[in-house]
């Protein structure tokens, strides 16, 4: 196993290169890389860096779904521990998506403490994107909807880290006084 400062920069490492070009929803289509960024900052800030497996899982929580990685490559290149974190994280994409959102909310707690952790932090980052200044009506109904879906994943992950239930609660705050503001 590699130390955890090669562990986790190689693992940002690994998901810059596989989400290459990729643009995230919200935010003036930033670079999706910033998305896995601060998925696996609020990891490493509310562990105090005390788990390097679950950080650099946070920088890769997405590469099965939206890059063709695979679940053995990401144990060959991290550890069994990583890949089983990333493929318990990954919705299968070949289901529809009303399907995979319902998916989520009926898995969410029976995941591990881990996966449990990437869905919230997961979670915030998305709802967070999604909160601009003066936006549309498409962008406030967005927001309202991948919220109220997002309170119900996170419903059944909640209770292994107070720090980071706050977290998404003071942003679910945010989204609803943004969705206030905007009149939505």
């Amino acid at each position: 196993m590699l130390p955890a400062i090669r562990l986790i920069s190689e693992a940002a490492e690994f998901a810059a290169r596989r989400h290459n070009g990729m643009a995230r929803k919200g935010r003036g289509s930033e670079p999706y890389i910033n998305h896995l960024a601060e998925v696996a900052n609020l990891l490493a800030a509310v562990t105090d860096g005390a788990d390097a497996e679950l950080v650099a899982a946070g920088w890769l929580h997405d590469s099965i779904e939206d890059t063709g990685t695979t679940r053995e490559e990401l144990a060959r290149e991290f550890s069994e521990r990583v890949a089983s974190l990333v493929v318990e994280c990954t919705d299968d994409m070949n289901l529809p998506k009303a399907v995979r959102r319902q998916k989520q909310i009926a898995d969410a707690p029976h995941k591990t403490p881990g996966a449990k952790l990437i869905k919230i932090a997961d979670k915030v980052s998305n709802i967070g994107a999604r909160i601009v200044p003066h936006p549309g009506q498409d962008e406030r109904d967005d927001l309202a909807d991948y919220a109220g879906w997002a309170e119900q994943v996170v419903a059944g992950c909640r209770g292994i880290n107070p720090r980071l239930d706050r977290i998404f609660d003071d942003t679910i705050a945010r989204a609803r006084a943004a969705l206030t503001e905007a009149g939505g």
